[in-house]
């Protein structure tokens, strides 16, 4: 028999330019792994960057917190987007996180739909 082991996740990045919502360094001190905003409801590119920086540091997985394209409304107002320009928006995140996560040693390990895209 196995030790159960228990996934411990947070939306981190969730912020762009000099705006922040979340406590992105505390945070990566007690989770497992962490749904990093990767731009279209929230995060930019330097707070993907230091996001990624800071989980691989710490040994906490890596992924990508994808959105309908919808900044002003945070990801959460429902969107008529066809599916295959859903389907590019979708893996031009992913990407996005990825170059982030493999230049600070790790991966994007799995995905996490964020807002009116998860429901």
């Amino acid at each position: 028999m196995t030790d159960p082991v228990i996934d411990l996740n947070a939306d981190l990045g969730e912020g762009f330019g000099r705006w922040s919502l979340t406590d992105d360094d505390s945070l990566l001190s007690v989770v497992t792994s962490a749904n990093v905003a990767c731009g279209f409801h929230a995060g930019d590119p330097s707070t993907m960057r230091r996001v990624c920086d800071l989980a691989a540091e710490r040994g906490v997985a890596v992924g990508a917190q994808v959105s309908y394209r919808d900044l002003a409304g945070f990801g959460r107002r429902s969107m008529d987007v066809p599916p295959d320009e859903l389907a590019a928006e979708i893996a031009y995140q992913i990407g996005a996180l990825e170059v982030f996560a493999r230049a600070a040693g790790a991966r994007v390990t799995y995905v996490k739909p964020h807002g009116a895209l998860y429901n």
